[in-house]
Parts: C-alpha cells; structure tokens; sequence
C-alpha cells in the first residue's frame, strides 16, 4: 500500500507539473524541481540544460509570452520505485503550442524522468523528452513534420539554444 501511496505522490506532481507549466506559473513550477534538475532536449531539437533556474528561464523565454497558449497532457505513467527517496518513470505525452493565430503545433513522445524525495516531497530530478510525431497545425491543414523538415527544425533548434545561453552568461558576467 505504501508504494501506491508514493506512487500517486509522483503522479499529483506530474499534473502539477502540466497545470503550472500552461498556466504560466513560473514561480509555483520552479518548485517541483530539484536544485541540480537536468533537462535533456536535444534529441527532439532542444538544449540540454544543468540546474532548474536555469531550465523555467530558458522555458519562460521560450513559452512564456501570454499569446503562446500551451496545453500539455500526459498519460499512461510507467513509474518505478527505486528507494525510498528515488524513482523513476515514463510518461506518454501530447503538447499543443499556440505560435500565432492560426498556427500551432501539436507533439507526441514520451519524458523520461527520475525523481528524488526531499524534505518529505517527491521532485522531479531529470527530464529527457522524446518526439514520436510533430505536425504544424492550421485552420485548413496539418502537416506532419518529416524526416529532413525535422533535422532542419533540430539544426535551427539548437542554433536559437545556443544564442540563448550565450546571451544568458553574458548577462551573468
């Protein structure tokens, strides 16, 4: 029964997780993180970042604009408990982003994360995010974002992360 318990614990923070990110609530999700979070992007095209700071900075630049409506849904979590204080899991994902009026994009993969209980609380400590399908989404058409459409959007990806972090140790000297 105990396992159940912590079980739920990590799939309550999960939603979290999901509830806080859409709503933009920067401060309240930079709580469910632990101070020395990894963020593993780069195989769907994004950095790979050390430490939750900068992680919701790097989020909150690239999401975070009011008209960038995001809807983030997970399912079917795979969750294992390693220890008392550390487990990990598997979550089906499906994630809307609203760039502009009439163009979006709608994902599906799967996080790859691990946890860490601290102070009595579970944490996520790791995230790793997979691609399965990308599509860029209009009123009139999807598109399913192919195999060159998506080495390019990878290329571009890393480009923009790479100019964000340089802009962000500028800023920190």
């Amino acid at each position: 029964m105990d396992a159940l318990i912590e079980i739920e614990a990590i799939r309550q923070l999960k939603a979290r997780y999901c509830r806080l990110l859409d709503l933009k609530d920067w401060s309240a999700w930079r709580e469910l993180f632990t101070e020395d979070f990894i963020s593993d992007t780069s195989e769907s095209g994004g950095p790979r970042l050390q430490g939750a700071d900068e992680f919701v900075a790097f989020v909150r630049d690239t999401l975070g604009a009011p008209r960038r409506t995001t809807v983030h849904m997970v399912h079917a979590p795979e969750i294992e408990l390693l220890s008392e204080t550390a487990a990990r899991g598997i979550w089906m994902l499906e994630d809307l982003i609203r760039f502009a009026p009439g163009l979006g994009f709608r994902g599906h993969g799967h996080y790859h994360e691990t946890y860490k209980k601290q102070d009595g609380r579970w944490m996520i400590a790791s995230s790793r995010l997979t691609r399965l399908r990308e599509d860029i989404v209009t009123p009139f058409f999807s598109l399913q974002v192919s195999g060159w459409l998506r080495r390019q959007s990878i290329k571009a990806g890393q480009r923009h992360s790479a100019a964000w972090l340089e802009k962000r140790r500028r800023a920190s000297r």
